[in-house]
Parts: C-alpha cells; sequence; structure tokens
C-alpha cells in the first residue's frame, strides 16, 4: 500500500486532510454502494440531535454498502491473523457537523467477531457480529450476510442481506456537484455515545473509481432493522473495485 501517494492526492477531497499521524489502514474491496431517497423528516428522528442530517436537493438518502475489508493493520505493525481480512457491510445515511459532512451509521456488520468487539470498543461504533460468504464469480459478487443476534427490543428473525452484483459501465469519477460526489465522497465518520459525546473519524482514500452496477437482491432486512422502510422502488448502485484507506484517531468533537 502506497501511504505516500494516498496523502498527496487531496484535490478531490471536500476539505483538508486532517492535522496529525494517521494511525491505521484498510483496503476495501468489491463495494457495492445502494442508495435510495428518504424524506428528511422520516431519517431526523433517528439520528443523535446533535448532528445534523445532510440533504441533497432536499432529500435525505440511505445507503447500504456490502464489501471485503483487507490489510487492515495499524501503522508499522503487520496486519494481524483473524483481524485484517473480512466481509462487512453498514447502513448508513449523510450527516454534518461544523460544516464538516460525514457519515453516520445505523449499523455494521462484519464478518469477524474480535474486529466486532475491537471497534465497538474503541471507536464507539454499532457494530454486530455476523455470518458472512462473499465470493467471485468472474464480475459477479455473491455476498450473504445473517447477524449472529436478533436486534434488542425486536423481534423476528436477525438482520440478513443476500445478493448477486456486478459492475455495468465503464469507471468513472464523480464530478463536485454531483450527486454522486455527494454520496460518496466523504472523509470522516461521527458516532455519538451513551454520554452524547460526539466523536469524529477522519479517513483519506484516492476518489472513487466508480461504475454503475447491477443487482439481483434475494434478501434484505437491513435496514427495516433499524427502523427505517425503504421506499419501493428500485435503489441508486454504483460499484467500486477497491480502495486503499488511511484512518486517523477516533476524536471528541462535543
Amino acid at each position: 500500500m502506497n501511504t505516500s501517494a494516498i496523502l498527496q492526492s487531496t484535490e478531490h477531497r471536500p476539505y483538508p486532510l486532517p492535522k496529525g499521524p494517521w494511525i491505521m489502514t484498510q483496503r476495501w474491496s468489491d463495494l457495492l454502494f445502494m442508495h435510495l431517497p428518504l424524506a428528511p423528516e422520516v431519517l431526523r428522528p433517528l439520528i443523535p440531535s446533535q448532528i445534523e442530517l445532510d440533504t441533497f436537493d432536499g432529500q435525505a438518502w440511505v445507503g447500504i454498502v456490502p464489501f471485503r475489508v483487507s490489510h487492515a493493520s495499524l501503522r508499522g505493525l503487520p496486519p494481524p491473523p483473524l483481524l485484517s481480512h473480512f466481509p462487512e457491510i453498514n447502513v448508513r445515511t449523510y450527516v454534518t457537523l461544523r460544516g464538516i459532512p460525514g457519515v453516520y451509521f445505523f449499523s455494521l456488520d462484519a464478518g469477524s467477531p474480535l474486529a466486532v468487539q475491537i471497534a465497538r470498543t474503541v471507536f464507539h461504533l454499532p457494530y454486530f457480529s455476523a455470518q458472512m460468504h462473499m465470493e467471485q464469480q468472474q464480475e459477479t459478487i455473491h455476498f450473504q450476510s445473517q447477524r449472529n443476534r436478533i436486534p434488542k427490543g425486536t423481534k423476528g428473525s436477525p438482520p440478513a442481506y443476500e445478493g448477486l452484483y456486478h459492475p455495468n459501465g465503464p469507471v468513472f469519477f464523480a464530478p463536485r456537484g454531483t450527486l454522486e460526489y455527494w454520496l460518496t465522497e466523504r472523509y470522516c465518520l461521527y458516532t455519538v455515545t451513551e454520554k452524547k459525546w460526539v466523536y469524529r473519524v477522519d479517513i483519506q482514500h484516492g476518489p472513487w473509481p466508480l461504475q454503475l452496477a447491477a443487482l439481483t437482491g434475494r434478501c434484505n432486512t437491513m435496514a427495516s432493522a433499524q427502523g427505517i422502510s425503504l421506499p419501493d422502488q428500485p435503489p441508486l448502485l454504483h460499484f467500486a473495485r477497491e480502495q486503499d484507506v488511511l484512518f486517523w484517531p477516533l476524536r471528541r468533537i462535543l
């Protein structure tokens, strides 16, 4: 992983690189961005009051993103066994705080129980352990996930996802001002603890090499498990083959 090149590629960012040294790397592979619009008044009650729901042309968006994590390691250390390679799927929306746009995660399911435990403890993120399977046949990715437990306060089966997806067009880089740029070119995440403290994790990577995507969905209860009712319409789909990512330390904002 060429970390120097990652740090030098900043023209696409909506704001400057964070100060201080980065602490961790990951490689994200075979990502599917599934996005659906929702009215802001529907999503606003589901995110903490300390952060502002971000909108594009007055519309809020929910994203569901399955992908593979690899090369996960702390700076200067080799990738640890059981922690460096695993599938993941997250449910997200887009927020802003003090003019800095970012991502807010409703849930993150991962195929590594140890990685889940560390992420929940260190980063205060809503990670959950899940049984996952991800394989590639030619250009098609088959992704399956089922959470190991039912969310607290709910009934029925644990949240699950299964789908087959593949790229369906040439690579492009989203221009500033477009919906695709607004959805994908975000360089921090926000999380709020039980004590109502707001933290931010900054990241850096190159511009997203996006492609249009095709999806055959078989099961998707990831959003409904968070109390989110998705609209009955086809999602906006994008594929990205690979992205090398740098992480900065968790930092308290409020």
